[in-house]
């Protein structure tokens, strides 16, 4: 195994899922923060932007296709891994916007070798500061029809 330990964001609205998760990667050495959807994943990637985002797809609010759309597009030094126990395999589900997948329930295992199989040579950071409007195909909690997020000076 690779001595890499990494910033890791994990966002997974499971609750027992998010704190095992985060546990785990804890014990290991990794150094990981937790959001409990997509929008509190932008949030905490404002304040600090992770090395790694494990992202649940299915999630309320903002969901993981969603986030990681604008995480590829916004934070492409961020590499993701998808996680889902709707598809099956580790394969990249098709249309999501990913480095690797996780198939929630197939051992931890799996999921440090997806880790440690990510690239982290030539990719490129936030260069642009300022604000971030995303459209979104459905309302937040409080009715809003767009989120402004804030890319890190």
């Amino acid at each position: 195994m690779s001595v890499f330990k990494a910033s890791i964001l994990i966002a997974e609205d499971e609750e027992s899922v998010r704190t095992s998760l985060a546990e785990i990667l804890r014990v290991l050495g990794h150094r990981v923060r937790c959001a409990p959807d997509g929008l509190a994943a932008l949030t905490e990637i404002r304040q600090e932007i992770p090395e790694i985002l494990l992202s649940d797809l299915n999630m309320p609010g903002m969901s993981g296709f969603e986030l990681l759309s604008v995480v590829r597009r916004r934070f492409p030094a961020i590499r993701v891994i998808a996680m889902s126990g709707a598809f099956s395999g580790n394969q990249i589900p098709c249309g999501v916007a990913a480095d690797a997948f996780y198939e929630e329930g197939s051992g931890v295992a799996v999921l440090l070798k997806a880790i440690e199989s990510l690239p982290f040579a030539n990719r490129q950071s936030c260069e642009s500061p300022g604000s971030i409007w995303i459209q979104r195909n459905r309302q937040d909690t409080n009715g809003a029809e767009f989120v402004t997020i804030a890319c890190p000076d």
